[in-house]
């Protein structure tokens, strides 16, 4: 009988135990990051930069500029998003971006172009807003982002209009 309670209670105590590590682990996680040059940004939950870069909103028509143009954020080379038609050449790699905004949080959108591979080390997106622990970089881009904390936020700013229409 004494046996039998001391086999339960070490169970509920095993069990008790990882309740409390699981929801540890749940529980908010900020990382801040801060690489030479470029302001620091946190990422909470291992999933989301939810403040601005900038601390101010960005521009959506700027964003989509940059969405198209080849030499900044060529997005259309890796993605479908039917609200720019207009341009041809929408690539099928990445997810379809037609309806981001419908699904994605600015913040989970802002980790994405920030360095994607937080969440996917294997990816082949590009880490927009990184300057370290990049591999291949031409000598003249070296210690420069792709895009600029404002470029970042006028990318969000447009991406947050891309709902499929109703």
């Amino acid at each position: 009988m004494q046996r039998k309670r001391t086999r339960k209670a070490g169970v509920v105590t095993a069990m008790a135990a990882a309740f409390a590590f699981t929801a540890g682990a749940q529980a908010a996680e900020v990382q801040k990051v801060h690489e030479k040059g470029l302001k620091p940004y946190e990422i909470v939950d291992g999933v989301s930069i939810p403040k601005s870069l900038t601390g101010k909103a960005g521009d959506p028509k700027r964003g989509a500029k940059i969405v198209v143009k080849r030499k900044k954020g060529n997005c259309l080379a890796c993605h479908k998003i039917n609200q720019l038609s207009d341009y041809p050449f929408h690539g099928n790699i990445g997810p379809e971006l037609t309806d981001v905004a419908s699904y994605m949080k600015e913040g989970e959108m802002r980790l994405r172009l920030v360095n994607p591979k937080v969440l996917n080390p294997d990816t082949i997106m590009p880490a927009f807003y990184r300057v370290e622990g990049l591999h291949r970089v031409m000598k003249k881009y070296e210690g420069k982002p792709v895009l600029t904390d404002q470029e970042i936020e006028d990318v969000i700013a447009f991406m947050k209009t891309l709902k499929a229409s109703q």
